[in-house]
């Protein structure tokens, strides 16, 4: 799959979860669904992948976390919050460039209409 066809297929899942579960729920409650629904398609992913941060000869293992990885090519970032912040969208961005991925996408799913939620990040695309 090529990252716009994973996009595509994830934004018809946050449509389908949030239309039946509308907003306001935990993170986790999302991001459960979204791994269900995820392996319901057959399309892989990894789960709260542990992200890595290298510095000249240093690697350092200091908790960072995808929420979800699909396909190793689209970098998922789920919240549930009033409002999305611009450092939302930078530790997407900066999760991008310390995986050499391109594209990902932050969700937020406490609004009334999740594709009003929905930003997709690029990193060099």
């Amino acid at each position: 799959m090529k990252e716009n066809d994973i996009t595509g297929e994830l934004i018809d899942i946050f449509i389908k979860i949030h239309s039946k579960l509308g907003p306001g729920l935990l993170e986790s409650v999302y991001e459960e669904i979204i791994c269900y629904e995820l392996k319901h398609r057959d399309i892989k992913f990894k789960r709260q992948h542990g992200i890595e941060v290298i510095y000249n000869d240093i690697k350092m293992d200091i908790g960072f976390r995808a929420d979800i990885i699909v396909e190793d090519k689209v970098i998922v970032e789920i919240k549930s919050i009033e409002q999305l912040a611009p450092v939302h969208h930078k530790q997407l961005l900066t999760y991008l460039k310390l995986t050499d991925k391109k594209v990902g996408l932050l969700v937020n799913f406490n609004v009334n209409l999740v594709k009003n939620g929905i930003v997709r990040i690029v990193n060099n695309f």
